[in-house]
């Protein structure tokens, strides 16, 4: 997992899941999934012991239950080569739906921007990447047992896929912007209990003066402009038409504003080269026990009201697409959070979006594991949708990265600089933007039955011949 991962280790770590798995009974196959997804979460999300360690213990858990469920649903013999890939993916796809919305954090997609299957995923999305990824894995494991019908299919079927999703067309370049990225700086692991916001606000302002002119699109963090009232009107909005009137350029810039004493608004605002304010996007996905509680009035009680203290309003969420009109060309925003989510960056392509921006705001944040991890999105989300992303952060990171995924630049943590870049808009729908990840969990499934199928047509045999690797006999032992 980023920070610290390395691709290759993803397929060490999965061929030893799947051994776990060999020949187990389900009770068995259930706790090691588990276990392997303790084992995968708990290091990858310590950041949360910074905000709660209960939360911490809890989250955990419920991840590593995807996991369990998956290691649960796959034969315990020679089928999983086909279902262990189906079950994964369907694993990794339904935390990206449940609970409250999804969690997708430290996916296995995640772990492999920088691998040779990243092609997968303009044909498939994370969904593909992930069974590509575990297809390669059973294949190899297959191979080291020696059942080579077995492997060498595996192997064989993931390279045809990839073929296929390396010879399709690309996304069109339409025309090429100048733009700049807005990185106030200043300290990390602050919040807004304590920390000024006008000094936020001053700071990105200050950083903006070093913007270099001409420019096409300057992008300003997720809500380092903070205001108990609307924008129009304020001091702050006073000064970024001020700021667009001195650049001639539109200014992308994150909002939050206060709506009564219990709720407020998260959105992303174009404030046009005349100075006056123009299209806007309003947050969808919100950050469950960061930006609402659910079940307030319920978990507050259980909490002694500690809920209220830590989170003390809901933000309103969104509805309309993730899409802003700029002189350059429609700009897909997927604010934070919503970067995570495949469908977010799928809704703002298919509502014309020719370049995505992720405006956020990491510097609450404990290290730097959800900065990396949401980089590593951001380069998942431009090889799905064939488009530049471009990632603005108060304190870090900022990126520019390219439809290939690649990274073009990354600013540090606390610095304050402006990334300045040439990127191209670009048109087309890919086949993961076109088709989402419906026709993949099909397929998946599809792999998930037919393993077992193949399994339950092997079991006479395994049980006639006794055949290594095969599923137990009721006489097995059942440990975990």
């Amino acid at each position: 997992m980023p920070p610290w991962g390395w691709w290759p280790l993803a397929i060490v770590g999965l061929v030893g899941f799947d051994l776990l798995l060999d020949g187990r009974p389900a009770a068995s196959r259930f706790r090691r999934g588990l276990l392997f997804g303790a084992a995968w979460f708990y290091p990858s999300t310590v950041w949360m012991l910074d905000f709660s360690q209960p939360g911490y213990l809890v989250a955990g858990l419920v991840l590593g239950l995807f996991v369990a469920s998956a290691a649960y649903a796959v034969p315990p013999g020679p089928g999983r080569v086909l279902a262990l890939p189906g079950a994964l993916a369907l694993a990794e796809l339904a935390r990206s739906t449940i609970p409250f919305g999804g969690v997708p954090l430290s996916t296995l997609a995640m772990s492999q921007v920088a691998s040779p299957l990243t092609p997968l995923c303009r044909l498939g999305g994370d969904v593909l990447l992930t069974a590509g990824l575990v297809g390669a894995v059973v294949a190899l494991g297959a191979l080291t047992a020696r059942r080579w019908r077995a492997g060498l299919a595996a192997a064989a079927a993931v390279a045809a896929v990839l073929v296929v999703a390396l010879a399709l067309p690309r996304a069109e370049d339409v025309d090429t912007i100048r733009v700049a990225l807005v990185q106030g700086g200043g300290p990390q692991r602050t919040r807004a209990s304590n920390t000024s916001a006008q000094e936020v606000f001053d700071r990105h302002v200050a950083a903006t003066k070093l913007v270099e002119e001409p420019v096409d699109l300057v992008i300003w963090p997720e809500n380092v402009v903070n205001l108990d009232g609307p924008l129009a009107g304020s001091a702050a909005g006073r000064t970024l038409s001020e700021l667009a009137r001195e650049l001639d350029a539109p200014i992308l810039a994150g909002v939050v504003e206060d709506v009564g004493t219990s709720q407020f608004t998260n959105y992303s605002v174009l404030v046009d080269p005349d100075g006056t304010f123009g299209d806007r996007y309003d947050k969808v996905l919100r950050v469950p026990f960061g930006e609402y509680v659910p079940f307030r009035s319920l978990l507050n009680k259980l909490s002694g009201g500690a809920l209220d203290r830590f989170v003390p309003r809901d933000a309103i969420a969104g509805n309309r697409p993730a899409v802003v009109e700029t002189q350059a060309g429609p700009v897909g925003v997927v604010i934070s959070w919503e970067i995570f989510f495949e469908r977010r960056v799928r809704d703002a392509a298919r509502h014309g979006a020719e370049l995505i921006a992720n405006p956020t705001n990491g510097s609450s944040y404990w290290l730097t594991i959800v900065q990396s991890q949401q980089v590593a999105s951001s380069r998942l989300r431009a090889l799905a949708s064939d488009r530049w992303v471009l990632q603005a952060a108060p304190t870090g990171f900022s990126a520019v990265v390219d439809p290939d995924g690649d990274m073009r630049q990354r600013s540090a943590v606390s610095e304050q600089r402006v990334l300045r870049a040439e990127v191209t808009m670009r048109q087309g729908l890919t086949p993961a933007m076109r088709l989402g990840s419906l026709p993949w969990a099909g397929a998946a499934l599809v792999l998930v039955g037919a393993g077992w199928l193949f399994d339950r047509r092997r079991r006479p045999t395994a049980e006639a011949t006794g055949t290594p690797g095969e599923p137990l006999s009721p006489s097995a032992p059942a440990g975990s």
